[in-house]
């Protein structure tokens, strides 16, 4: 239990529904909504899902939008500033959105390992976690997701907002014939908690002894701590927890880590934090029309052990037969601009183009950088087309950013 705990008693388009505001970046160039993917803005009236952080969201200031059907803060102020936080001390997101699934039953191993590319079976440990693509027939990628292996009847899943319900159907589908059932948590908030201190501004609102576990916690683990399920996983290429817990105590935890000097962010943050760090946006960098070789994603796909006839296997084994035709690259853009998602490429000495599929200003780096699909092969530049002027682009390896550090080696002696 939390020191000070209250009683018991809580890959889409964006809409902007409010004003936005102008954000500078260090150098004090201004910069307007250069956060988003795929934005689309109409100033329209509130009307989608909330968390159970939204009222906490508008008395902090919050401009709210539209998040594949959820109302949630994009900012409460300027989102580079929120952005640095992250990468320098440490962050707070409403990822309530998101969707904790219980596995629970007989066999809820057997069914993943039917259901995912990667391999539960190498979580030996409880609390150790697997990042997984879950893929239909054809290979294409219905979700990425995270499990948690609890016990032999117990694993939790972690879906994408924008997925959860077909996620949920699916498993159910399959679910049956391996005695399990699936239980949508509902009940849960979460919070993601992310930055270089912020594990230790967690620990401090913990009783001596959980404060103690949470710290000890290794990557990718976690630990069930009373009401809350605390996860050292994240979403920024930064340290931190992500923690489910029961949704009545959300705002009060919220606060006490904004007391704590842990500061409130938004999806514009979380945005150009995740492509900083080389994380892929489902929806964007990948959905059911690709697989996970031409999303980065290859190394998520677990082939070795040949008794395992996971859904999508036969698929991803043609693809590797006759090589990925497409590959995904990091871009920098080298001339003036900003890249965006949907961009046309070109490649010298190549008639296919390629595609931008998640592009922003990265403000740690202070340049422009994305994602994009590309024809296999090996290239060094490419050119962009801005909307009808070609710029340049180096092709760089993802992630550009990660614990703070820059990994572009000619720029890594920026500040972060």
């Amino acid at each position: 239990m939390l020191m000070g705990h209250p009683p018991k008693g809580s890959g889409t388009p964006y809409r902007r529904v409010g004003p936005i505001s102008q954000v500078r970046g260090q150098r004090g160039a201004a910069h307007q909504h250069l956060c988003f993917v795929r934005v689309r803005w109409k100033p329209e009236v509130i009307v989608g899902k909330k968390t159970p952080l939204f009222e906490l969201h508008k008395r902090l200031g919050a401009r709210i939008v539209d998040f594949g059907g959820w109302d949630m803060p994009v900012a409460y102020g300027s989102q580079i500033e929120e952005h640095h936080s992250v990468r320098r001390t440490a962050g707070i997101f409403d990822v309530s959105h998101m969707c904790s699934v219980d596995l629970r039953g007989r066999a809820p191993r057997a069914l993943l390992q039917k259901l995912l590319a990667n391999d539960v079976g190498r979580l030996k440990e409880a609390g150790r976690a697997l990042y997984s693509c879950m893929l239909n027939e054809a290979g294409g990628v219905i979700d990425d997701l995270i499990v948690y292996f609890i016990d032999e009847s117990f694993f939790r899943a972690v879906v994408n907002a924008g997925t959860r319900d077909k996620d949920i159907a699916w498993l159910r589908r399959h679910a049956g014939d391996f005695g399990v059932e699936v239980i949508e948590r509902s009940d849960l908030a979460m919070v993601a908690v992310q930055g270089p201190a912020a594990r230790a501004r967690v620990a401090g609102l913990l009783p001596e002894a959980a404060a103690r576990a949470a710290l000890a916690l290794p990557s990718f683990s976690a630990l069930q701590l009373g009401e809350y399920f605390v996860a050292r996983t994240g979403y920024t290429g930064e340290d931190g927890v992500e923690i489910a817990l029961p949704s009545e105590l959300v705002e009060w935890f919220w606060v006490a880590l904004n007391a704590a000097a842990v500061r409130s962010c938004g999806l514009g943050a979380r945005d150009t934090l995740r492509l900083e760090a080389g994380l892929n946006l489902y929806g964007s960098d990948m959905d059911e029309t690709t697989h996970p070789y031409e999303s980065g994603l290859g190394w998520t796909v677990h082939l070795e052990a040949r008794e395992r006839d996971f859904i999508g296997r036969a698929a991803l084994e043609r693809v590797l037969a006759q090589g990925s035709a497409r590959q995904q690259v990091g871009l920098l853009l080298e001339d003036p601009g900003v890249l965006r998602a949907h961009q046309e490429l070109t490649l010298a000495g190549s008639s296919d183009g390629g595609e931008i599929t998640s592009g922003s200003f990265a403000p740690t780096l202070e340049r422009s950088v994305a994602l994009a699909r590309v024809p296999a092969g090996t290239w060094q530049e490419v050119r962009v087309d801005l909307r009808g002027r070609p710029a340049r682009a180096r092709v760089v390896r993802p992630p550009f950013v990660k614990r703070g550090k820059i990994l572009i080696p000619d720029l890594a002696g920026a500040s972060t």
